[in-house]
């Protein structure tokens, strides 16, 4: 009974030991024929801690092939951190191969830092030693020239394509081609509205990209700008002349608003002063009215009498008779 205990404690242990030998074995032995040995703790730790050990072997052996010598702690650490351990790895070799130093914290940065982006550290990298061309402005922005006005008020039209290449140190927390574009166009912009005359851009185009390129747009970014090329340049609207038609357009508007703003005056003044003639008018019909009533008091307190009444009726007659004679037919 006692063997037959002895026999368990020691065979369970050593099939548990044998199976996870067994299941480690094939990596195992791939690293060690590589020259990148990895101990079974370490294959086991990693397999505890949910870290695909295949990768992490993979990864360096690819790593020790090329002479660089990363431990497997590290590429865990990176895994975890959620870093792409292949394309680090791929991105370290790429960079020793064209003598760039590029040393494995940095690379896990970078692939950090382009993770959700669509950028890798190896296309950093590769840019770094290939330099890429940036079209400014980004057709997908819907646009395709850079608008700026000149002096004169002639509309000019840039394409330009900007030459970049990877500054690995100033990666992490640098600008993207996104400010590059944005610096670019702005400095297009200030220089063609500081030309004299959109002739002046015609004539040396080149003069936009000594300028443009003379500011240090690179400053502050992941990219060191090599040169700026101006693709194309077209004239455009005449700007000027447009904001003078729309001015004078303005003008007139005001104009026939004040002019409409002065008949409506007058109009008021003239409806005003119509009244006050009728208001004259109608106290004078108030007033002829009194006559016969002061004529009829008169006759009563007897200051009037019958003789008197008839002889201011003859001056009137008469008067009447003359004004009929002097003015015949109503004409005055």
């Amino acid at each position: 009974m006692n063997s037959t205990v002895i026999l368990v404690l020691i065979g369970v242990p050593s099939l548990i030991v044998f199976f996870i030998v067994f299941s480690f074995f094939s990596t195992w032995l791939k690293a060690k024929l590589n020259g990148a040995p990895v101990g079974f703790a370490n294959l086991l730790g990693m397999k505890l801690g949910g870290v695909p050990y295949n990768l992490v072997v993979d990864a360096r052996i690819t790593a020790v092939k090329a002479g660089i010598e990363v431990t497997t702690d590290k590429i865990s650490a990176h895994y975890l951190a959620g870093g792409n351990v292949v394309p680090t790895v791929q991105a370290l070799v790429a960079a020793q191969k064209a003598g760039i130093v590029l040393d494995w914290d940095r690379a896990c940065a970078i692939d950090l830092a382009t993770k959700g982006s669509g950028k890798s550290v190896v296309e950093a990298v590769r840019t770094s030693v290939d330099p890429k061309v940036i079209d400014c402005p980004n057709p997908e922005s819907g646009r395709t020239t850079i608008d700026g006005v000149a002096k004169d008020g002639i509309q000019v039209k840039v394409k330009a394509r900007v030459t970049v290449r990877t500054h690995l140190d100033r990666f992490v927390g640098g600008a993207k081609e996104e400010t590059i574009i944005a610096r670019v166009g702005e400095g297009i912009v200030s220089t063609i509205g500081s030309s004299e005359s959109y002739k002046v851009v015609l004539e040396s185009p080149d003069s936009i990209s000594k300028t443009v390129l003379a500011r240090g747009l690179d400053v502050g970014s992941a990219f060191e700008i090599l040169s700026i090329d101006i693709a194309d340049v077209d004239v455009g609207e005449n700007v000027g002349a447009k904001l003078q038609e729309a001015q004078a357009e303005a003008n007139k508007s005001i104009a026939q608003a004040q002019a409409e703003i002065r008949r409506a005056a007058a109009v008021a003044v003239e409806q005003e002063m119509k009244a006050r003639v009728q208001e004259m008018q109608a106290k004078v019909v108030e007033a002829q009215a009194q006559v016969p009533l002061a004529m009829a008091e008169a006759f009563r307190s007897g200051k009037l009498g019958v003789m008197d009444y008839y002889r201011m009726e003859n001056i009137q007659s008469d008067t009447a008779m003359r004004g009929s004679i002097a003015h015949p037919e109503g004409k005055k």
